[in-house]
């Protein structure tokens, strides 16, 4: 019923469509939704239709962008999804995305600073801050997407007990190898990362997004609008031109290093002063990091 009264609201092209539900009075209680016939995110990365070259990387770009859309258009209609995951976003025969699973979604009154609720989601994807405060905001689904973002850029699953303790959670990880200056050895190396100065500009572009939205802390998070906004301008620079004739211009994208995911209580000045806004990435591609953050 949850997931019928959120939908009902919705219409949005990267959301799946509710076509219907049986009666409550009916002997099985059934949702009926669009067919979508491509499987999800998490199948072509890491699960059982992931294939060499089969997921390209201006394909995860559309399918980052097309998932932030979705979510910026929730949280604009007061609703916070709540279970943000690649197994929840499926793939049309064209790749285009749709988000589902609305079963564990809040509604989120925009006169209020959070919900209460116990902490509900998946492992690997659950916002920390929430995780301990008990306190759902929109900035939880940010966190979430972040660990897609992740997943996109690496092929990895969010999380994997095969691998080392610290680094089961791809989010650990992650900001592991991004404060180390590490990030190829996280990405997928079938992307093209060492290969393709576009394809490596726009995948360190990504990883520098992503580590702002696993900060453990909500206040040091962009909203969905500025992630969506920033997606964009990633797929929209042109590394190699921007490479070819306007070396030396290139912008820092700035990742402070004293806000790594414990919080404001490691920077060195201790002031709490959240990390400067998210910016549209440079028009060279990064390929080292500098102390704070990722250069060009």
């Amino acid at each position: 019923m949850n997931e019928i009264g959120i939908l009902a609201r919705l219409r949005h092209q990267n959301l799946v469509t509710l076509y219907g539900c049986t009666s409550r009075h009916s002997r099985e209680l059934l949702l009926v939704y669009e067919f979508i016939s491509n499987g999800t995110v998490a199948d072509h990365l890491h699960g059982d239709r992931a294939e060499s070259g089969s997921l390209p990387w201006p394909t995860r770009m559309s399918i980052a962008i097309e998932t932030a859309q979705a979510l910026s258009y929730l949280h604009a209609s007061d609703i916070i999804h709540r279970d943000v995951k690649t197994n929840n976003i499926l793939l049309c025969k064209n790749f285009h995305v749709k988000v589902a699973d609305f079963g564990l979604s809040r509604l989120y009154p925009n006169d209020v600073t959070h919900v209460s609720t116990a902490p509900q989601g998946t492992p690997g994807y659950v916002d920390p801050e929430y995780r301990q405060c008990y306190r759902l905001t929109e900035k939880s689904d940010v966190y979430s997407f972040g660990v897609v973002l992740i997943e996109l850029i690496s092929s990895k699953p969010a999380v994997d007990i095969t691998r080392d303790y610290h680094d089961i959670n791809l989010a650990n990880l992650a900001i592991k190898k991004i404060q180390n200056r590490a990030v190829h050895e996280l990405v997928d190396p079938c992307l093209g990362y060492d290969t393709d100065v576009t394809v490596k500009g726009k995948m360190t572009s990504v990883a520098a997004l992503a580590f702002r939205c696993l900060q453990k802390e909500k206040e040091l998070r962009p909203s969905m609008d500025e992630v969506l906004e920033v997606l964009k301008g990633i797929e929209s620079e042109d590394y190699k031109n921007a490479m070819d004739g306007g070396q030396g211009s290139a912008e820092v994208i700035d990742i402070p290093m004293d806000y790594a995911v414990e919080g404001p209580s490691k920077n060195k000045n201790n002031n709490n002063t959240p990390p400067p806004p998210l910016r549209t990435p440079p028009a060279a591609p990064p390929n080292s990091f500098n102390d704070k953050g990722v250069s060009n």
